[in-house]
């Protein structure tokens, strides 16, 4: 809670300056850096706390070190005591977190002086286990002063049953995580009637990781929950905190279904950051179809975090996979190992999937300072509120500048200085960025996208809404202009049924059931070691296929395994012990219907088009690759089952004038389409909150439902997530961002840095680099803007 003390000075350590250099130092790295931007220290503005706020509660905040709040956390604090929801929008460690504990501190203060005996209630809700848990180490802190008056306590799924009656009936501030909302509260609100009723404040922590179809269904969470407290007679307010984000007060809305003021201006102090863009270098090698191979960010993240821990440099480094952050920690350890027999043990790796033990370890050993370094996927960027670190690793973009600057601002924390470092991965994004500045440092952060009204996540909730209360016409407006439309479906499936004047449930199942909030595709699969029979971890249903197939390689904790059976039925895929030189990357089909063209515009003889579509996609093999460098060593058939996906797409198509104005022979279009829709994916991210991950995409030079050759680009989720939509709206600025990424890669034919995708079911095979310049440059010539 020191997040207000003024900025300290740097001179007890080495500048930021000082310690990339010793980074970039030697001739091999000297050329790596394409970039450094200094952001400087900026000074705090100060503020008073409203009147209403208890005098108690203002000398607890005083006792631990903060004599005033900075002007955002007294406004936000003003809104939330006159009963308005509020975002609030500001950068890393700005002191969010007290700009709403402060005025629910108050009101539960107030609460437990009240006659009735359980007082005012809070409910705070977290995107991840790890936050809500450090939330409440952090609230018992700040209340220690006030006794037992604030009694905080966690509910989610690590609390111990004997714990969880007495949250139900004595906790008044309840850290839990939506799952838990959604699966464990809401279902059993009758037993939460005390707590419900009495609810003032609903806290939504790092409000902007709720985008997509996660952020969708959260959003209907929410809106469950505002009926049964209507249901109970309260009307909470909500508080949202989010990093820096475009329209957050839109997005907060959308989220919540209420009005929501905003506070965006920042007023606290920083410290200088300096932010290197990091490019690592070309290598002898050659890959698919003999294009160049890139150092990878993965190895050259490992090599960077080891010579930051020789400088004793506390740092922690994002990567995008829990493969990744595994492999990264395991290089490090070996590598510092070679240097110093005690520093190993200083880095370690932190994911999801690891055993809730082996988190809360890892939590604590980054709090006390125990661990130098830490190798994590974005489960530490919302996880722990971490101090005291000079350095940040991201390993390959995080997919939105609201993320890069979420994890960028988690070093240089109490206003000391910092380093971030960039590290671009062999793909045409990152390659974009690096080399392209000003599209990371001089525009800004992106809008949320999520969609309630989607009816994949519409209809289960409206089923989890009627097993809580019988469903009403009333009711129907709070869930969406879409509900109306879908209860009758509903009704026809079964699945609701109509009794007076209400819909209930019909089902023994449980309805929360239906509605799969993380959109993981159905239960994790559980990672079990054959010899022991102990559980290793777990990994999502949707990513099974790619991840725990037979003959995968599997990392947890810095070893190594090889997948002997998976098991979907039983969710379950048995692993042993290995150390094979090599990785594992799995290869796929995908084919494309078009179920319904939405919105079809002209873009000159072409056309762009946005609606419903259906994807078949099946994994058929493995390739093995060797370590580091990436170099394929073979390649193993699989037989797996396909999947089938329902969701939104946008696309667009080329008349045969158009192939011959681009000078597109029939052998190269192929190639062109494809080279084009790996690029248009890589890109898309600049322009929607996605990350390649989340969206997919086919190319065909005929295809049947428009009889003209085709590229498609759609959302990776069930009914959709936004992202489409968002390509659709932004087409010629994305297409054009798209066409600049290829055409300035300096490599002759095309490589992962422009048209080659990491994820191609097809080998990056066909694939023109020159055809799909001239391509989209005829495509955008009679493209409208806007």
């Amino acid at each position: 809670m020191a997040e207000n003390q003024p900025p300290r000075s740097t001179g007890t350590g080495p500048s930021p300056r000082s310690v990339l250099d010793r980074l970039a130092a030697g001739p091999k790295r000297a050329t790596r850096i394409t970039h450094t931007e200094h952001l400087p220290p900026r000074p705090g503005r100060h503020a008073d706390w409203p009147a209403e706020i208890r005098p108690e509660v203002i000398a607890a905040i005083r006792e631990a070190g903060i004599s005033r709040p900075w002007e955002h956390q007294a406004r936000t604090a003003q809104h939330a005591l006159r009963g308005e929801s509020v975002v609030v929008a500001t950068g890393t460690a700005s002191g969010k977190s007290l700009a709403y504990l402060a005025p629910v501190l108050s009101t539960l203060l107030d609460g437990a002086e009240a006659p009735n005996g359980r007082g005012c209630t809070a409910l705070y809700l977290a995107p991840t286990k790890a936050l809500a848990a450090d939330q409440r180490r952090a609230v018992a802190e700040l209340a220690d002063p006030l006794g037992t008056a604030i009694r905080p306590a966690v509910y989610d799924g690590d609390t111990p049953v004997e714990e969880r009656e007495w949250v139900r009936q004595y906790a008044n501030h309840v850290l839990t995580n939506p799952d838990m909302l959604h699966r464990g509260i809401l279902p059993a609100h009758a037993r939460w009637s005390s707590f419900l009723r009495a609810l003032r404040y609903v806290v939504v922590d790092e409000c902007h990781s709720y985008r997509g179809v996660f952020g969708s269904h959260v959003a209907q969470v929410l809106r469950r929950l505002r009926r049964v407290c209507a249901r109970y007679g309260s009307a909470p307010v909500f508080l949202l905190a989010s990093a820096t984000a475009a329209d957050p007060a839109v997005a907060a809305s959308r989220l919540t279904g209420l009005p929501v003021a905003q506070i965006t201006e920042d007023a606290s102090p920083r410290g200088e950051l300096v932010f290197a863009l990091w490019e690592p270098p070309l290598t002898e090698l050659h890959g698919e179809q003999g294009a160049p191979v890139r150092r990878t960010a993965t190895a050259e993240t490992a090599d960077l975090l080891t010579d930051l821990a020789v400088q004793g440099v506390r740092t922690v480094a994002f990567v995008r996979s829990r493969r990744g952050a595994e492999l990264i920690a395991l290089v490090a350890q070996e590598r510092l190992a070679a240097v110093d027999a005690s520093l190993p043990g200083r880095v370690a790796a932190y994911r999801g999937g690891y055993l809730p033990g082996e988190r809360r370890e890892l939590e604590r050993a980054l709090h006390t300072g125990e661990l130098l370094g830490l190798a994590t996927t974005t489960a530490l960027e919302l996880g722990v509120d971490v101090s005291g670190l000079d350095a940040v690793l991201l390993s390959g973009y995080p997919g939105t500048r609201a993320s890069l600057w979420q994890q960028a601002g988690r070093a240089g924390r109490a206003g000391q200085g910092a380093l971030a470092v960039l590290v671009a991965r062999d793909d045409p994004l990152d390659t974009y960025l690096v080399h392209h500045p000003e599209a990371l440092f001089h525009r800004p952060v992106e809008s949320t996208v999520l969609d309630p009204d989607n009816p994949y996540v519409l209809a289960p909730h409206l089923c989890a809404a009627a097993a809580e209360l019988p469903l009403t016409h009333a009711d129907l407006e709070m869930f969406g202009p879409e509900a109306p439309g879908l209860v009758p479906q509903l009704e026809q499936r079964g699945l609701l049924r109509r009794r007076a004047r209400a819909w209930h449930w019909t089902r023994r199942e449980r309805a929360a059931d239906l509605a799969d909030i993380r959109g993981q595709g159905g239960a994790p699969v559980q990672v079990v070691e054959v010899a022991s029979g102990m559980l290793l971890g777990t990994v999502d249903a949707a990513s099974a296929h790619t991840t725990v197939h037979e003959g995968a390689v599997h990392l947890h904790r810095g070893r190594t395994y090889l997948v002997r059976h998976l098991d979907l039925d039983e969710s379950v895929a048995l692993v042993e012990p290995a150390d094979p030189p090599y990785s594992t990357t799995a290869r796929d089909t995908t084919a494309i219907s078009v179920l319904e063209t939405t919105t079809e515009v002209p873009w000159g003889a072409s056309r762009l088009c946005f609606g419903s579509v259906e994807v078949t996609n099946q994994v058929v093999s493995f390739l093995r690759r060797k370590l580091i460098t990436g170099e394929v060593l073979g390649e193993t058939k699989l037989d797996l089952p396909p999947r089938t996906l329902r969701t939104r797409a946008v696309w667009w198509t080329v008349t045969e004038d158009q192939l011959d104005e681009a000078r597109v022979h029939p052998e190269q279009l192929g190639g062109a389409l494809h080279a084009a829709e790996h690029a248009s994916i890589g890109i898309l991210p600049l322009f929607a909150t996605c990350d390649r991950w989340d969206i997919g995409g086919v190319s065909v030079p005929l295809h049947p439902d428009t009889l003209l050759p085709t590229v498609f680009v759609y959302d990776g989720h069930p009914g959709g997530a936004g992202f489409a939509e968002r390509a659709f709206h932004t087409a010629h600025d994305w297409l054009d961002a798209t066409r600049q990424a290829i055409a300035s890669c300096d490599c002759e034919s095309g490589c992962p840095s422009c048209i080659q995708s990491p994820k191609c079911g097809n080998g990056n095979d066909p694939l023109h680099k020159g055809a799909a310049v001239r391509l989209l440059t005829t495509l955008l010539t009679g493209a409208p803007r806007g």
